[in-house]
């Protein structure tokens, strides 16, 4: 429905965008709940993501990332979301049935610096996959299920949260 209002805020974004950490705040700022959906899995399967990566493989893990954001049914909340969430069009498709999807945009270069231990994180990674390719398959999947794209590079946590804040209240949400 194309009028209906959007009453949460979805962050979207490459591991280490910054999604957890301005979700947090956004969500004190607008006096929404926060979810962060890594947190959900955990919870539901008992384990770290890297864990689960490393026993399951990709291919489960993303099932169950998939069920867990499935699971999801919130209102006035904002959902910070794995960097793979947008491997699944179901996931997506669930999380913009009433939200607006926010876009963390951040380069490559920063990323790098950010992200010593990929695997430790628990970043869903192929064999033969890089943090350059990742970042390039990602960019278009983020680029595609944005409402809005927030470009993070040189920005304080301070100004992305009132861009989005800028963005999702006066554009969307409000």
């Amino acid at each position: 429905m194309p009028n209906e209002k959007k009453t949460n805020i979805v962050l979207i974004g490459m591991p280490a965008s910054g999604k957890s950490t301005v979700g947090v705040i956004l969500a004190k700022v607008l006096g929404m709940d926060f979810i962060d959906s890594d947190l959900v899995i955990q919870k539901r399967e008992g384990a770290r993501l890297n864990e689960l990566i490393e026993k399951y493989g990709v291919d489960d893990f993303m099932r169950r990332e998939e069920a867990a954001i499935l699971g999801i049914n919130v209102t006035n909340t904002v959902i910070a979301t794995g960097g793979s969430a947008v491997y699944s069009a179901a996931s997506m498709a669930h999380l913009a049935e009433n939200s607006c999807i926010v876009y963390l945009k951040v380069e490559l270069d920063v990323l790098k610096k950010r992200l010593s231990d990929i695997k430790g994180r628990g970043v869903v990674l192929r064999d033969g996959e890089t943090l350059e390719t990742i970042y390039e398959t990602r960019a278009k999947l983020y680029e595609k299920y944005a409402d809005i794209t927030i470009e993070e590079t040189g920005a304080s946590v301070k100004n992305t949260i009132e861009d989005t804040v800028e963005d999702t209240v006066r554009g969307i949400i409000g």
